[in-house]
């Protein structure tokens, strides 16, 4: 199940969230900061999976945007990381030149 979708810039800005799971807004803040960190710090030739806490990150990069989503356990990482590219090119067909 995915817990929260987020789209970063490479500052470390969050331009969208979106969460499916209630938490706290001083919980979703610093949820967000561990992750965006974790995330940027990473280099291209390393996984775009992370186990994290009791979840999984799956993130991947487009120019100067992250989509980060986060699942539990149980979910497929190559199903998620496969919807992350289909929801870009719904975006970039939708909106023209994402």
């Amino acid at each position: 199940m995915i817990k929260f979708f987020l789209m970063v810039n490479k500052q470390g800005q969050t331009r969208l969230s979106r969460y499916y799971e209630h938490l706290e807004i001083n919980k979703r803040t610093m949820l967000e900061a561990e992750v965006i960190k974790n995330c940027l710090s990473r280099s291209k030739d390393e996984c775009s999976f992370i186990e994290y806490k009791d979840f999984k990150l799956v993130y991947r990069q487009y120019a100067a945007l992250f989509i980060v989503v986060g699942i539990d356990q149980t979910e497929n990482e190559m199903a998620v990381y496969e919807l992350i590219h289909n929801f870009v090119e719904v975006l970039d067909k939708y909106f023209s030149r994402v």
